[in-house]
């Protein structure tokens, strides 16, 4: 690693890579956290004896805090660059997950969860990391992207358990005050040190692309000449059916995805597994993702996005079926073909999110754009996570709340094929004639 007139260079390695590398760690930390909240969830519940819609509803409140920051933390880093939105967001997510140690309502952990760490924490978001990448990649975009975005994953495999053994061992309220530390000493840092905005600060170019080489490998082909060249900003895309299309797809498949994710831990505990094991459970949904957030983003390099999501969302609803079935059976084996199939399609979501986006609306407004587009996922989580607190509390069951879950992920696959991405723009391999 050389540091010269202050920039970072790492040999021969791209360096667009290394922002992967540090995206994925935000990234990871930023859901890992949002992710605890399940486990904080059960122990809350208990100690405090709060309805299951209303303690939901602090997550949601999260996801409304993101659809709110999402466009106007896009349009900063567009704007200032990244590092002067990220790291004071770093410091404020900390305060707020600290400060939760000292809740005594549940207003005051709306408040400190569901807004102080969640403005925070969207600065290191999704939205972030695809503004940013959307400049350092382009024929391996999906790839760049379903590598950053595997920090889900991780940092449900890592944060999850974590954060049950902390409060365990210390109880939550020191468990929050652990949680928060960890932000400052290792996302802080890296971030501070390593993150960049665009290859050109580096005399580098898109996907390390240097003048005079082979063509061999992959290209960018465009499909519609027209539609690329547009410098695409809010008013250019608001007006296209493409643009409410992305809007949609997101947020219906995320909708059933965290009615999934935020519920499953407490139905898993209903019906007998302890609440440790339900943790690690949670873990192994994101390790499974994380690994298959990379196989999605290559595979759509590779047969398109519209075919890799609708893929994805086949094994989402596969692996709600196995919840259903196990509800109705009580056969506590159906957890493992929930696993594998809820993660891996879990996997498919985010890295199609950006990729699909950066396709269609790139431009001096696409960190607008994108912000907005999160924001709509945004919306979808909160409205997931409380009305699957909101089914229970009237039926007592969560069946129906799963029922919901997959139909409603089942209705995005139209929209994403809607959107179109193949008519825009498609990576093509190609090789060299050789004479």
């Amino acid at each position: 690693m050389d540091l010269m007139k202050g920039k970072v260079r790492f040999g021969r390695v791209y360096y667009g890579w290394v922002i992967v590398g540090v995206s994925m760690v935000s990234v990871a930390f930023w859901f890992g956290a949002r992710g605890a909240f399940s486990v904080f969830y059960v122990v809350l519940l208990e100690e405090f004896r709060w309805s299951r819609g209303g303690a939901a509803g602090v997550q949601s409140m999260a996801f409304i805090t993101y659809t709110i920051m999402a466009p106007l933390v896009g349009a900063l880093i567009d704007h200032f660059g990244p590092r002067r939105v990220i790291v004071p967001g770093i410091l404020l997510m900390a305060l707020g997950l600290i400060f939760c140690s000292l809740i005594e309502s549940l207003v005051q952990f709306y408040l400190m969860f569901g807004v102080i760490a969640a403005a925070g924490g969207t600065s290191i978001g999704i939205v972030s990391v695809t503004v940013i990448l959307a400049h350092w990649f382009e024929r391996k975009r999906g790839t760049a992207s379903g590598l950053a975005v595997s920090g889900v994953g991780l940092g449900a495999f890592i944060l999850v358990p974590l954060s049950q053994y902390f409060i365990s061992l210390w109880g939550w309220r020191l468990a929050f005050v652990a949680l928060g530390l960890l932000g400052l000493i290792f996302v802080l840092p890296l971030n501070t040190l390593f993150l960049r905005h665009k290859p050109q600060e580096l005399g580098l170019q898109p996907d390390g692309v240097k003048g005079g080489e082979s063509s061999e490998g992959t290209r960018l082909e465009v499909m519609d000449t027209a539609w690329s060249k547009t410098d695409w900003t809010f008013k250019k895309a608001v007006i296209t059916g493409r643009f409410w299309a992305l809007m949609i797809f997101p947020f219906c498949v995320i909708t059933g995805v965290y009615i999934v994710l935020v519920h499953h831990v407490r139905f898993l505990v209903d019906t007998g597994i302890n609440k440790m094991t339900a943790a690690f459970i949670f873990a192994f949904i994101g390790i499974i993702s994380s690994a298959f957030r990379i196989f999605w983003g290559w595979l759509s390099d590779s047969i398109g996005r519209e075919k890799t999501f609708t893929l994805g969302v086949l094994c989402i609803c596969l692996g709600i079926c196995s919840l259903l079935l196990l509800e109705t059976t009580g056969e506590r084996n159906l957890v493992y073909p929930f696993v594998i199939f809820f993660g891996s399609g879990w996997g498919v979501t985010a890295p199609m999110f950006m990729s699909v986006a950066a396709d269609l609306f790139q431009g001096r407004g696409f960190g607008f754009i994108y912000g907005l587009v999160e924001g709509s996922i945004g919306m979808g989580c909160a409205l997931g996570a409380w009305v699957a607190g909101f089914i229970f509390d009237k039926t007592q069951s969560y069946q129906w709340a799963f029922v919901l879950a997959a139909s409603i992920s089942i209705v995005s696959c139209l929209f994403v094929w809607l959107a179109a991405p193949r008519k825009v723009r498609q990576t093509r391999k190609m090789m060299d004639m050789k004479l």
